[in-house]
């Protein structure tokens, strides 16, 4: 019993120096592509050695796939693979991406205590960043002290205080600023010494290009101090939704009035009510419910949960960015959001990373032309 070595040639032993460290010793097999040379162990003993030549023309379509400037490399093929072959890459591909989202929950859940609700708070809010915002609302979520606000929980105008205060909106010296702005900011001021809240953030963190203004990080942050406000014990209650309906209406909020009528802080605007769409709350669902409900299943050992969030992941329609429609465009047909994030799965971790050999629609490529 003992290990086997790699190496593209057999000289490769030498320079690495294995010849001469005992930590080798136990290599039982040396494979190479070439062998250019006989290798040793320290005591002298010859270590076998099996030569895997891999042929000319398979190097060459590797060397394709990879230099090729054009998304995805392997589009040739796509149309020609069985039902079959795309289903069951599609359904790995869907597993592996629960699994690194799972990994990303365990960090947070370490580095907060195992607070599950508070990391699902910092989860979500980072998502209500859709992107561009979503490093700054995890940086924000983060430094809430989220103990200091329950204690106000039942005031929308008390968790509005600390919840843009903390934004550092709130340090703005804003020409012509309103009643509300001003009560806002000698609230925050008498929280901060009150709970001892941490700085502020800098404002320069929030990002606003491109973005439309139901958008405006002022409106998410709007949406979520609501969605705090009314919504004690949320994740408690969206791991016990049965339904991708239930879990949708937990996860429905509003704003306060002020804000039907603002962007910012700086400018009144017509009248119009801003509740979360549909979008952005399916969004939600795809990045936050369903990575925590197979997370939590995981933790506790229940299976029920890990098949809610497939269930959810495949009632829920595809998600619809340049990724998909790439992958549309090459003939790749995409339904449901088991499908999307198996093929964002797909392209951030093999693809961009010219990881074709551990894809299956690479060996096909290989395999086939």
């Amino acid at each position: 019993v003992g290990n086997v070595e790699v190496h593209t040639q057999a000289t490769d032993w030498l320079r690495h120096g294995h010849d001469r460290d005992k930590a080798y010793d136990n290599v039982i097999l040396h494979v190479v592509g070439e062998d250019n040379c006989h290798v040793y162990r320290t005591d002298g003993a010859v270590i076998p050695q099996l030569l895997l030549v891999c042929p000319e023309k398979v190097r060459l379509h590797y060397d394709e796939l990879r230099k090729a400037d054009i998304f995805p490399p392997c589009y040739e093929i796509l149309p020609t693979l069985s039902k079959l072959n795309v289903v069951s890459w599609l359904s790995a591909l869907q597993v592996e991406r629960f699994q690194q989202k799972a990994a990303l929950i365990s960090e947070r859940l370490a580095r907060f205590n195992n607070h599950w609700e508070d990391v699902f708070f910092i989860t979500l809010a980072r998502n209500y960043g859709f992107g561009l915002n979503g490093d700054a609302f995890e940086a924000w979520a983060s430094r809430l002290s989220l103990r200091a606000v329950d204690k106000h929980r039942d005031s929308l105008f008390q968790v509005e205080a600390i919840f843009f205060g903390q934004a550092g909106w709130l340090e703005e010296d804003v020409k012509d600023a309103d009643d509300y702005y001003e009560k806002l900011q000698k609230e925050y001021a008498y929280l901060q010494h009150k709970f001892q809240l941490p700085a502020p953030m800098d404002v320069s963190q929030w990002r606003f290009l491109r973005l439309r203004p139901g958008n405006f990080p002022h409106v998410r942050l709007a949406q979520l101090a609501w969605l705090y406000h009314s919504r004690q014990s949320l994740f408690s209650r969206i791991m016990e939704a049965e339904t991708l309906d239930e879990a949708k209406r937990l996860l429905m909020a509003q704003t306060s009035p002020y804000w039907e009528t603002h962007f910012t802080f700086k400018k009144e605007s017509p009248r119009h009510e801003k509740p979360v769409g549909d979008t952005a709350l399916n969004l939600m669902i795809i990045n936050t419910v369903i990575p925590f409900l197979y997370s939590y299943g995981l933790h506790k050992g229940s299976e029920l949960l890990c098949d809610r969030a497939t269930r959810f992941l495949e009632s829920l329609k595809a998600e619809d960015n340049y990724i998909i429609r790439q992958w549309r465009g090459a003939g790749l047909s995409v339904n449901t959001a088991a499908d999307s994030q198996a093929l964002i799965q797909l392209r951030k971790e093999y693809c961009d990373k010219r990881d074709c050999l551990r894809c299956r629609f690479g060996y096909e490529f290989l395999k086939r032309k």
